[in-house]
């Protein structure tokens, strides 16, 4: 099943108590997806490991991001090293909070080749993995994310050089990013069925059926992304319509993360209306 959620809470949450009011909170919403960030650290509240009984009882899809300071593919072997303990900690964290996904940052190319990069995040990636199995966590997913800067390691083609390393790896597709590094390259539909039909080839059905998607508005600058927006913002792309309306035609079922500069919810629950309506 298709679903759709903001990643952590809009300003509109306000004080409300977490996880014990976000069923009704997203049910206002007509959402039915979560994404729980750890992007500072992986930190679970007591209270939220009854995020899972909740999430089931009410539908609700959980993922979780791991740490930003995740670096796959950086030169220096211990913080490679660190970066297996922070994916092992957040694969942790995501059982802990009933996720099945856990989103993971690619890393930065800016000292060395993207070739060299890509290599050093492959190995990475394949100890990380390693690390899960042996820990008993080979349900949790790692799902490597297309980034917003030129710098960064993250392309949609790097990405799915990365996901295959394991065929249990699902992409995270950021088109938000993507239109950021592509300085506005995301115009039409038919730029979002080119990439979907990339992810199919490279990937098989099965796995694009089943991807993980981040969208927002992002303003960039030479260099690529420089901050997320919301939908209300005229000026930056990406447009979300022609990209629901390439999913429903392929009734395709990912799970969307909006991550709006804290209209993450109500830009989610947009998103879902439109895709309904189609």
């Amino acid at each position: 099943m298709i679903s759709f959620g903001p990643g952590g809470n809009s300003a509109s949450w306000g004080n409300r108590k977490f996880p014990a009011e976000l069923p009704q909170y997203l049910k206002e919403l007509g959402l039915n997806g979560y994404e729980v960030e750890c992007g500072r650290g992986v930190r679970i509240s007591e209270a939220a490991k009854a995020l899972p009984k909740i999430a089931e009882e009410n539908g609700i899809y959980v993922t979780l991001h791991a740490p930003y300071f995740i670096s796959l593919s950086s030169v220096e072997e211990e913080k490679r090293q660190n970066s297996v303990g922070y994916i092992l900690e957040s694969a942790k964290a995501a059982k802990l909070v009933g996720a099945s996904k856990i989103v993971v940052h690619s890393g930065s190319c800016s000292k060395i080749s993207r070739a060299e990069a890509v290599y050093l995040a492959k190995q990475t990636l394949l100890n990380a993995q390693k690390a899960l199995d042996e820990n008993g966590l080979s349900d949790i997913i790692i799902c490597p994310e297309t980034m917003g800067k030129i710098n960064q390691l993250g392309t949609l083609e790097e990405v799915l050089e990365l996901c295959g390393v394991d065929e249990r790896f699902l992409p995270t597709v950021d088109f938000g990013h993507l239109n950021a590094r592509t300085l506005g390259g995301i115009k039409s539909r038919d730029d979002y069925a080119k990439m979907l039909d990339l992810i199919e080839n490279e990937l098989g059905h099965e796995r694009l059926n089943r991807m993980h998607i981040h969208f927002s508005k992002i303003e960039y600058t030479n260099g690529g992304e420089k901050k997320h927006l919301t939908f209300a913002d005229k000026q930056y792309g990406p447009q979300y319509e022609p990209l629901l309306e390439e999913i429903h035609k392929r009734g395709l079922e990912p799970s969307i993360i909006c991550e709006s500069d804290g209209t993450q919810a109500e830009d989610a629950a947009e998103m879902k209306r439109y895709y309904e309506s189609l």
